[in-house]
């Protein structure tokens, strides 16, 4: 039987990736008491690839979706630390969203906005959370967004 949150992304028509294997020397996610920490997941998946430079040949609406993508990520992260259920999630607690940019770009806060508000469409209030959202001039493998995160779990 599917719990709260496997029918909530069935009815949003949201499939999840697969939870992406790390791509240096770290693991995934690590479980601190009742804390899941997810490393930063990167704007690509098996559902697509954002690459490049926002307000350089990446404008606002491609910055959103980068960072979907990577709350898609995290979330497959969180399912496999909480053991393929989560419903286990309690709170999201923090999301830190990294936006490859150039130096006149200021709307970081929009793009990882494209993180949070599917996090809190498919969490509800459980998903609400502290949140940043900087600038910087590249990312891992040119990645469009990088956005990590902390779960508390039951």
């Amino acid at each position: 039987m599917a719990g709260k949150i496997d029918a909530r992304l069935a009815e949003l028509g949201i499939e999840l990736p697969q939870a992406p294997a790390p791509a240096a020397n770290y693991v995934p996610w690590v479980r601190s008491g009742n804390l899941l920490f997810v490393a930063g997941q990167v704007s690509g998946n098996n559902q697509g690839i954002h690459k490049g430079r926002l307000g350089d040949d990446l404008g606002l609406e491609d910055g959103v979706a980068a960072a979907r993508a990577c709350a898609l990520n995290l979330i497959a992260q969180a399912k496999a630390g909480c053991g393929g259920d989560l419903d286990r999630v309690a709170r999201v607690v923090k999301l830190g969203g990294f936006v490859n940019c150039t130096p006149d770009f200021v709307q970081h806060p929009q793009v990882v906005n494209g993180a949070s508000d599917l996090i809190v469409e498919i969490f509800g209030d459980t998903g609400r959370h502290a949140r940043f959202a900087v600038g910087a001039p590249s990312l891992p493998m040119g990645f469009a967004v990088e956005v990590d995160a902390v779960f508390e779990i039951d």
